[in-house]
This record gives C-alpha cells, structure tokens and sequence, in this order.
C-alpha cells in the first residue's frame, strides 16, 4: 500500500508547496523452496559454500547471497593484464565475472581449435579461482556480443542448415562446440570433489526469444558433453518463452545503439530510472529480432536476476550514444530500489575486437548486421576501459557495491514498495520491512531529458511502531541527485539510524566500529539515532529528542574530517566525491577503510595502488600496520585517518607532437546499407580523402611489472580530436579505431614505440548519423580537427603487505 499527498504548507526554502510522499511498509512473503529442485538447479546443501536459489534470492552456504557480476571477455583483452584487471574488478566489487566464449575466436578454421595466447581460457579460470573469483560462462554457441555473426565461425555460418534450431545436423556441430569447451574448463567445474571451483552458471545461447524446445536440448546437450554448474541462465528480455529449468535474467540500457539515427532518446531508456518491479525491457536487442515482442508474465518462481546492465555503450556508425557515468550509477540504484537480487553489468571491463585469419571479429552491414560497428573498438566506455582505464562510474558503483557487502542479505529478505508515478512527484521506493529498511531515491535522468529541481520534499516511511520522516524539514531535491538512505538500521554499535546520509561501508578498529556515510548533494545530514541519549553525541548539533530517539543534524562541509560520535560508535560524514574514492579491504590482515583517488588492488592483504599523478595522498584507518618502501607516513590526517604520501612516476620530459603529413580533402560519401538501411561506414576507397597525422612519442623507460608479465608501468596515448572515424596505426598495423561520438580516444602505446599513425575522416554534418546534441558540431561545413595528444604514465606502487 502505498500513498502520496500533497499539502499547501509554504516550503521554507522558497517552494510554494510541499510535496509529503508517503509509503507504508508491508511485510515480505515467505521465500518459496522448492524452487531449485523443481528448475534442477543448485548444489546439495551439505557440500561446503554450495549455490543454491529461492524465489526470492540467491543462497551460499544456505545464507542469502547478493552477488554482483561484471562482464570481461577475457579474448577481447591481452592475456598479460589479465591477472590486473580480474584484480581491479574485484576491488571494484566485483565477486563474479561473466565471460563469453566465443566461437569464432577458438575454431576459426573448421577442426583447427584453439586455447592458447589471448584465447586460453583454462588460464583465465586459473586466475579468477585463484583470486576467489567466481564465473559464469556463456558458452554460445550463438553469443552476439556484437561479433560476427553472432560468434559463429564463418565456415559455420555457411553451412546448409538451420542454425540455431534443432536441425540434427545443426545439433552435432554444437555437440562438438560443447565438448571442446568442456575439455578445457571441466576442472574449473562444481562437483563434489572440487567444490571451490569458480563456475558457479552456464549459459547456452543467447537473445533466443522464440524455441523454448531448442533451449532445452542446448542444456542437455552441454551437460552431456560435461558441462556442469549450479545455475543455467536464459536471458529473459524482450518477452522470451523460456524452458522452466533456466533461470530468466534480465537487462537495462540507458541509451543503445541499436535505436534508429532520428530518434532522440529512446523511451526503453526512460522506464529505467523510475522505479518499478516490472523486469523486461521488450526493446533490447530489438534489431535483431524477425517477430515483434511480446510482454509476458513475469516468472515469479525466480528472483529478479539481470546480466546485462548497461555500464556504458558502444557506438554504432549511425547511432553513437554518450552515456554519463551518473547514468550508469542511476540506472544500478534504481534497479536495487526495484527488487534486484544480483546486479550484473554490461560491460564492465571493456575490450578490443579480435582480429584473426579472416579478419576482425567486427559485427556489420557486410555481415547481414543492421549497424556497423568498429574493426576494433569495443571499449564500451565500460567502467574499466579496453587498456585499463578506470572510469567515474568504475567508483560510484563501487560506492554501490559496498553497500551492498553489508547491506545485500537484508534487501533479499525484504519486500519492495514504489511511490506511485506523477509529474512532480519525487521518485524512490521503500525496501524493507514494518521494522526498517532503506529508501531509494531517484531524481536523475540522462542529459537528454534532465529532470528538474523539484521543491519542497519531504519523504515519509510509515512502520509499525512510527513512522520516519526524512529529511525533517522539507528540501529543494536537486536534479541529478540519486541515493539509499537507511531507515532503522543497524549502523556500528548503533541498534537503529535513519538519514539522509548513503551508508558505504564499516570497519571494526580499536577505538570502535568506524561506519562511513556520503552526504546527499543538497539535502541537509541529518542522523535520527535510536537509544542514544543526546550527551552521548558529539559531532553534531541536536534538533529533537524524546520517545527513545535523538534527532541531530551535522553542520559543515562534508569530509574526510566531518566526524559524529555516537555512543561508542564513530561516523565520518564523507562528500559524494570522496565517498566514491573510498574503499573497503583486507591490508596486512587487517579490515581497513582507505580513501584513494585512483586504483588499487587488494591480494591476500597486499595493498597496490596505480598512480598517474608525481605525487598523492593515501587516507587509511586504521593505520598501516606495516607501509610499503615506497609510502611516506605523514602522521594524523584528516578525521580518523592516517595520511600517507604516494609516489607516483617520473614526470615525462615531453608530451607527444602532432604532425600533419596529409589533409583531409573530403567526408565519406553517405551510404546507407544492411537490412534496416541505416548510415553506413565509410569503405577503404573512401580513404583516400582522409587526413593522415603522425604522433611522435618521447622515448619513456618502462619497468617491468610482477603480475603475469604484463607491465608495472602502463602507457596511453590520448587523443583529442573531433571527426567522424579514424584508426590509429604502429608499423602498418591497426591497433586502435574510433567512432568519434564526443569522448576522448585513449590508445594503447608500448614502450619503445615511437610513432603512431593517425588516419581520419572529416564529419559531414548533414550525415544521417545520431550525436549526443552536447558535442555534436555546428555549422554546415565538414569538421575534422586533431586537437592535442596526451601521454599518460601509470605505475603500480607496493603499499603496504
């Protein structure tokens, strides 16, 4: 039951009105059994950490389980980084990887298999089960991720039969498909005797909306061929009839590049920042369907599962989003504060096309596809770039998934409440229970439609024993803001707190629990603190006390240093920015908050940290036991922490020169082609009016790094330039291109290599082509301009063990 009302009390801070939102919580359902039995699904409950599901949630070891994955094509990125990245995904919090394999990239060549180098997959299972990552596998053997025909080799695609059915001759290939995988990651598999193994799910297909019966034999065929996991997932969207025994999962974009060229921004992408307990998203994948979608019932046997949160967006030549990183971070909330029971992102870790015998693994109108893609980009603007990159929403989702690591079981035992849609009205949800829970709030939209500043909110949780009105006065909700707040929480030694303040994460120290909060951008913080008498707080002026509860706000700018103490519990009240450089871990064996600017990595208590920058600081509670060589204590820092200086590299001596050696003389001529006819990109002959540049590197000593053979030191060469396409070459090869779309073009550099190749095209402006309307150029006349090349030095510095 929920209800919203609308008073006529003046808003103190200027509103006409006020808007009071209330919500009643309602008791959760009881979690049905059964369920995995029934789906043949889940792990006999006395094998140790066994994976099993409810309708409601996950479970491990019996225990509510809030997973979070992230999606990393281990084929579309070097084997050397592996390692690294698998390592930052998990500092990200990340705990499972979804990985495709893709078929095309392993048997190119009929009977010509492959697993070494970049495809070896036995390698990248080693490494996720060695740093206690788990996986799933989309094993295909249609798996699209914008590959060539869907990655089925071309030898495959040209076969005379009915690809993707039960065609018996269609049937045998795949058999064979599936016992080549199962030669190499079946001792990566969950049985009795490796119960600690990583693949924890399997997935057969992929976007299949239509052959239930042909979905079915994919899984007995793979588990025949050996292919064994507690889980069996479908993707679920666009109305999908599925076979009973897999589990739906489920996506959400915020923009996509399928959407037609003339279309702003697509109406799939607004449903995905209100909240709603709707699952499906008909239009994902749309281009590619032959029948129009069809809603059906939700399968309620399930807990909502997604896969394929949308952590970014590739460009397509005719369509090329520019998704924000506070899109991303909106959208994940919002699905949390719909019912989520395990956040999966697409993509998080970005990667580069597979180039083979035949060419790259590039989707495209040549290939029967409706969109060109890129030769080689498929970068993704992913939380964690193709080389590495680590992105704003890489930590505002971090932010998210330390929530989550405290806060995932209750939110799996609760049931979901959502404020009714009206123009006016604030977004945002109750998940809890009669006793306590957490509001979800959501006042942000993409910048094609940014929602307004809206007056006079005040939000309202009606529980059994009182109700908690946050914040106590009502406030000007300002656009672009998103947020959980905790209603009656256990909080530190704390037994119950409400606020307007986003829990991130807790750590137990000598002095106490340590609890880190982020402030709301313009909203007061203000904590309502149960058994707490208002002598036993300090930190913060008092507002209102009395029937148990003392109400506080905390004045000041937020920080590092704003710290509340509260009967033997201490809060640090952190501003959004530093909230999303914090992180939670493992250092020297010790549970240690650290406030941190750029990357980490965290193994067996080792901390890392990658540096760009001559010098920054590191925050740490508690103290560092014992300090890397490299790290400078300088003593008490700010609030709780200790501060330490972090060396970064040596400075360049110089920065990259541009040289143009060929102007451009002319745009591709504009083509449209493939089965929606939609722009197409230019062809090679079209080069010949392109501009070439050359980029002349300084010369950088690079040292070797200890992870995998890849390198300490990392090297990216960014490129600001304004066109419309253009590949980048070292010695006659291609090693990066882009589709501009507004969002500087990082390429990756060697040390050694001294000069990179740059070939562009101008952008006719009349094309047919969709730009974000921010960085889209005006005027009528071709625009191609190289602005400046940046080089960027990382290191990788041992902090502390």
């Amino acid at each position: 039951m929920s209800e919203e009302t609308t008073d006529a009390r003046a808003d103190p801070r200027g509103g006409a009105r006020t808007v009071v939102s209330s919500l009643r919580a309602v008791a959760p359902p009881a979690a049905r059994e059964g369920v995995a039995a029934h789906a043949r699904m889940g792990e006999p409950p006395d094998r140790a950490g066994a994976v099993s599901l409810t309708d409601r949630c996950l479970t491990r070891d019996g225990r509510p389980w809030f997973p979070v994955m992230g999606e990393y094509h281990f084929s579309r990125d070097r084997a050397d980084r592996w390692e690294e990245e698998l390592l930052v995904m998990k500092a990200g919090g990340v705990g499972v990887v979804a990985t495709y394999l893709i078929w095309s990239v392993h048997e190119e060549r009929r009977g010509a298999l492959r697993w070494d180098g970049d495809r070896d997959v036995r390698r990248f299972l080693a490494l996720a089960a060695r740093h206690g990552l788990l996986v799933v596998l989309r094993v295909g053997p249609w798996v699209h991720g914008e590959a060539r025909h869907g990655g089925f080799p071309d030898w495959l695609q040209a076969l005379d039969v009915r690809h993707r059915t039960n065609d018996p001759r269609y049937q045998e290939l795949v058999r064979s498909w599936f016992a080549a995988v199962a030669g190499q990651v079946g001792e990566f598999l969950r049985t009795d005797a490796t119960p600690d193994a990583p693949v924890v799910g399997i997935q057969a297909d992929n976007e299949l909306y239509d052959d239930p019966e042909h979905l079915a034999w994919l899984r007995a065929a793979a588990e025949e061929a050996g292919l064994v996991a507690p889980l069996w997932t479908a993707t679920a969207w666009g109305g999908a009839r599925l076979p009973e025994d897999l589990l739906p999962i489920y996506a959400g974009y915020p923009d996509g590049f399928w959407a037609e060229a003339d279309e702003g921004w697509p109406d799939f992408g607004r449903t995905h920042y209100a909240f709603s307990t709707v699952r499906d998203d008909l239009t994902v994948g749309a281009d590619l369907r032959t029948s129009a979608a069809v809603p059906r019932p939700q399968d309620e046997r399930f807990p909502w599962v997604t896969c394929e949160l949308g952590a970014g967006m590739v460009p397509a030549y005719h369509r090329r989003p520019l998704v924000d990183p506070e899109d991303v971070a909106a959208l994940a909330l919002v699905k949390l504060g719909s019912g989520s029971a395990w956040q999966g992102y697409y993509l998080f870790h970005g990667g580069t096309q597979v180039v083979g015998e035949t060419g790259s693994l590039q989707e495209s109108q040549a290939t029967g596809y409706p969109n060109d893609l890129p030769a080689l980009d498929y970068d993704y603007g992913a939380p964690v770039g193709a080389h590495g990159q680590l992105r704003e929403h890489y930590h505002l989702l971090r932010q998210q998934h330390l929530f989550l690591e405290r806060a995932g079981a209750s939110l799996l035992g609760s049931a979901v409440v959502v404020a009714p849609a009206a123009d006016g009205a604030p977004r945002w949800s109750y998940r809890g229970t009669p006793r306590g829970g957490h509001l979800f709030l959501n006042h942000h939209q993409p910048a094609a439609e940014p929602l307004p500043d809206l007056p006079g909110v005040q939000l309202r949780v009606e529980l059994d024993d009182g109700d908690v009105v946050l914040p106590s006065r009502p406030v000007t909700l300002r656009s672009g803001v998103c947020a959980v707040w905790p209603v009656r929480q256990p909080m530190g030694g704390l037994a119950a707190v409400s606020g307007t303040v986003q829990p991130v994460t807790e750590v137990a120290t000598a002095e106490g629990p340590l609890v880190v909060v982020a402030a709301t951008r313009g909203v007061p913080v203000e904590l309502v603190l149960e058994g707490v008498a208002p002598d036993e707080v300090s930190g913060a002026r008092v507002l209102s006390s009395g029937g148990g509860r003392t109400a506080v706000a905390v004045d000041g700018a937020p920080g590092p240093d704003r710290v509340v103490r509260a009967a033997g519990t201490t809060v640090v009240v952190l501003d959004p920015r530093t909230a999303a450089r914090t992180w939670r871990g493992e250092v020297g064996g010790v549970d240690t908050a650290l406030v941190w600017d750029e990357g980490l990595l965290l193994d067996a208590g080792r901390l890392r940290l990658r540096t760009s920058r001559p010098e920054q600081r590191l925050l740490a509670c508690p103290p560092l036991a014992r300090p890397g060589p490299g790290l400078t204590p300088l003593g008490a820092g700010p609030g709780v922490f200790s501060a330490y200086a972090v060396p970064g590299p040596e400075p360049l001596g110089e920065q990259p020169t541009l040289t143009v050696l060929r102007a451009a003389t002319a745009p591709a001529p504009r083509r449209t082609g493939g089965p929606a006819d939609r722009a197409s990109a230019p062809r090679p002959e079209d080069l010949a009016g392109a501009a070439l540049v050359r980029v002349d590197l300084p010369a950088v000593d690079v040292p070797a790094g200890d992870l995998g053979g890849g390198a300490g030191d990392r090297l990216l060469l960014t490129l600001d330039w304004v066109g419309d396409v253009a590949t980048a070459s070292v010695d006659g090869v291609g090693v990066a291109d882009q589709f501009w779309h507004g969002r500087p073009w990082d390429v990756p550099v060697e040390p050694g290599q001294r000069e990179v190749h740059v070939t562009a095209l101008p952008l006719d402006p009349a094309s047919a082509v969709f730009l974000d309307p921010r960085v889209r150029p005006g005027g009528s006349e071709p625009v191609l301009e190289v602005r400046s090349a940046r080089l960027v030095r990382s290191r990788l510095v041992d902090a502390a063990s």
